[in-house]
């Protein structure tokens, strides 16, 4: 068997762009050259990577299984490509919001400090969304804020981080011992579904409160941060996310009768990822 890395190039640009014209152009190839090293890997293989449906390419169970370790291959052979260069490559993170917007950027900042002419890539989403471009390989790790259920990601845990329950100034909480009845009754503003934070509150915070009232769902911190400001309801987000507005008195912390609302956030990636040399310093970068 002699398997080219051009013919797994060939194949992973043909399942990305379903058609050999589309591939061949994104590899300045002419298109039979493309269509022949598709198939010269299929005889290769002994079996069909692609359906053929009219002009187009729909990759078969055979063509999913190759995909992830034809992505790996290729990143092995740039990775070999670079091992002697300063600049090792881009890294492609993904953030969860709390992380992506409170987080990350002191970390970055240190980061380009120490390594200037590495490029770095950042994309934020919620918890659901960095799992999923986790699990395409198209990025290399993700940062999330509570445990990823799917085998074919590893989850590391990485920092703790904690919970608060807040509200406007003047909110009717503040008069009277805060129960787990009172805060049932208090209108919630809480993050959507699918977001890390809100997987955890309702976890640890929600399912302790009988027949809780959900007024608004909002997708970041920072509205929710408003509408309770504006004394639309309570809410429950990191302590890193509110901490100015603490410390200026426009938001107030609800102390609620129950254990510190404690969640652990973890680090990803997938399972079948290679980890090249700038990824592995950059997770060592994470851990210090």
């Amino acid at each position: 068997m002699h398997i080219t890395l051009r013919q797994i190039e060939v194949f992973t640009e043909v399942l990305k762009s379903g058609s050999t014209t589309q591939a061949s152009q994104q590899l300045a190839l002419s298109q039979s050259a493309v269509s022949a090293a598709l198939a010269d890997l299929e005889g290769q293989l002994g079996v069909q990577l692609f359906d053929r449906v009219g002009k187009r390419l729909v990759v078969n169970e055979h063509g999913r299984l190759l995909y992830p370790r034809a992505v790996g291959l290729l990143e092995q052979a740039i990775d070999i490509e670079q091992l002697f260069r300063e600049d090792n490559g881009a890294i492609r993170l993904y953030a969860s919001s709390t992380i992506g917007n409170y987080l990350l950027p002191g970390m970055l900042a240190a980061w380009r400090r120490d390594y200037p002419q590495l490029p770095l890539e950042l994309s934020v989403g919620n918890s659901q969304d960095v799992i999923n471009a986790v699990a395409d390989f198209r990025v290399d790790l993700g940062l999330i804020e509570g445990p990823c259920h799917l085998s074919d990601i590893i989850s590391e845990p990485w920092l703790q981080d904690e919970l608060v329950v807040f509200a406007a100034p003047d909110t009717p909480l503040r008069q009277q011992p805060v129960t787990l009845e009172s805060l049932a009754a208090a209108p919630w503003i809480l993050r959507e579904h699918g977001s890390g934070t809100r997987e955890i509150v309702d976890y640890l915070l929600l399912s302790h409160l009988p027949h809780f009232q959900l007024a608004l769902e909002l997708g970041n911190s920072e509205a929710i941060k408003h509408a309770v400001r504006h004394g639309m309801g309570i809410s429950c987000l990191s302590r890193r996310v509110i901490a100015e507005q603490l410390e200026t008195g426009s938001l107030v912390e609800i102390k609620v009768p129950l254990p510190t609302l404690s969640r652990t956030l973890y680090r990803i990636h997938h399972r079948q990822k290679h980890i090249s040399k700038a990824l592995s310093r950059f997770l060592s970068y994470c851990r210090e």
